[in-house]
């Protein structure tokens, strides 16, 4: 048979069960694989690509037609992967100049401690948004609260659950998450749609976090004020104020980022503008070397870089280096990996049309947009609780339902809302996950035991579904949407005229 031949020959027909097995493949390997035996999530997902593309060369495609599908994939998730690594760039830059040790030292100054619990939840809530981590604000400011909270008796579950709401609000919130970014990258949106569309289920979450910790936090004997400022919080002020020096133009680059936010400026450009300026800061104010913001912008900030006369590491508290060292392009390349291997397993499943031919079939169940809302979180929360990996969980439904979204009417920021609702704050509600396995351990209370008291991380669910089923909060695909092209061609490759 003649090359040319090979090219035009009929490929088969890809049935229910040959597209369903990559897929079953999929979350057998990571279940099993990454899940129990803890091996590499990246390389069982390439694994499951390896399936799902001997399936492909099974039914007649060629070993051309994948990769062709699979650079498709990932050239249109490009920009968005690049916003990515910029954020990284962005964290380093902001660190070593001054600007988000500076809000985390203001933060932590303006909220008063004599209600605890509401306390612990705007505190690790401002910590999580200006540093973008929900590990590090537990690990950190959650720590020295719940020090406090066992010094004066405070119902420890009560005191984590707050934390976890707080650290988890932000990582939704914070446009410098690795989750925020990851996301709209899945659903094929844009990072500050995405952050802005997120008010209409975090917002009540959060009002109704302070209004239950606040009414909570009466209910406790004893005078909670005078706990006073936690010793950890108090060393972490000196050490801030040894390091760094605090005026009002460190501030600014967040500014820029929330102008551009607002105005909607290309986002790479005013990140990187940020970034500039917070380079300027750091050698103009905190007397750091050009060499170092380089530094700090490509591998992380970290403390050795530190020469202020009488500043030594040792005998720091480890909650320091926890809450400085951190950012960097490099600290974002595993998101990244992941990002490549999992559109690697799409792209090739999007060769046979696996993906398509599964989702008509749920189709035919779901009709309207809150029982596609629903599908999703039931998608997410199972991907969760297979994967226990978070970023899994929102990268694998993303792909899934990307196109339906579209094809719905519903622009993608209804999606990578609906993602992190059901993926993000699902991770740490569960015991075996990394993430509930680390809050646990991190604030001394069990997993089970903080769940009913994390409330930022079911109100998301609660609210997606609400919107969904009454169509508010729901942003549709109208004529003068960026969208309304690629919506208009879905529906006519099925036979349906929309126009």
């Amino acid at each position: 048979m003649s090359k040319k031949e090979k090219k035009v020959r009929e490929k088969k027909e890809t049935t229910l069960l040959l597209a369903v097995i990559p897929i079953l493949a999929m979350i057998v390997l990571l279940g099993v694989g990454y899940a129990v035996m803890g091996l590499s999530p990246e390389v069982l997902m390439l694994v499951s690509a390896a399936i799902a593309g001997l399936i492909a060369l099974y039914l007649g495609y060629s070993w051309d037609d994948i990769m062709d599908s699979i650079v498709g994939k990932l050239s249109k998730t490009m920009p968005a992967i690049f916003i990515l690594i910029i954020v990284g760039f962005m964290i380093g830059s902001w660190m070593i100049g001054g600007t988000i040790p500076m809000m985390v030292y203001y933060g932590l100054k303006l909220i008063s401690p004599k209600y605890l619990v509401v306390t612990s939840f705007l505190v690790t809530a401002f910590v999580s948004v200006c540093t973008g981590t929900s590990w590090g604000s537990a690990g950190t400011i959650g720590v020295a609260l719940m020090g406090v909270a066992a010094g004066m008796g405070a119902p420890l579950p009560i005191v984590a659950g707050a934390i976890v709401s707080g650290a988890y609000f932000g990582d939704k919130m914070s446009p410098l998450s690795d989750t925020t970014n990851l996301a709209p990258i899945a659903a094929g949106g844009k990072l500050y749609d995405h952050i802005q569309h997120m008010f209409w289920t975090t917002g009540p979450g959060f009002i109704i976090c302070c209004i239950v910790y606040t009414v909570v936090g009466f209910t406790f004997g004893g005078d909670l004020a005078a706990a006073g400022t936690p010793e950890k919080v108090t060393i972490i002020f000196e050490t801030l104020e040894q390091i760094f020096k605090f005026n009002p133009l460190i501030i600014l680059p967040p500014i820029i980022v929330l102008y551009g936010s607002v105005t909607k400026k290309p986002t790479i450009p005013v990140m990187l503008l940020s970034s500039a300026v917070a380079m300027f800061n750091a050698v103009v104010f905190q007397n750091f070397s050009l060499q170092d913001c380089f530094t700090s912008a490509i591998s992380g900030f970290n403390l050795d870089m530190i020469h202020v006369a009488g500043f030594t590491t040792e005998g720091l508290i480890e909650d320091i280096p926890r809450l400085l060292q951190r950012g960097g392009m490099v600290s974002m390349l595993n998101t990244v990996l992941i990002a490549f291997c999992a559109y690697g397993f799409a792209g090739t499943l999007a060769v046979t049309g696996s993906l398509n031919i599964v989702l008509n079939k749920l189709m035919t169940i779901v009709k309207s947009t809150g029982g596609l809302i629903v599908s999703t979180i039931v998608s997410c929360i199972t991907a969760v609780f297979v994967t226990s990996n978070g970023q899994l969980s929102i990268l694998i439904p993303g792909e899934m339902f990307k196109d339906t979204y579209l094809k719905k009417g519903l622009e993608p920021r209804n999606l990578s809302r609906t993602l992190e609702d059901s993926a993000t704050v699902v991770e740490p509600s569960t015991p075996w996950t990394a993430a509930g396995v680390y809050m646990a351990t991190t604030l001394g209370v069990s997993t089970l035991e903080y769940l009913p008291w994390a409330i930022i991380c079911y109100t998301g669910v609660i609210f997606a579904v609400i919107w969904g089923f009454t169509g508010i909060g729901i942003k549709k695909i109208t004529k003068d949407s960026e969208y309304y092209d690629e919506y208009v061609a879905l529906n006519k490759a099925d036979g349906i005229n929309v126009e």
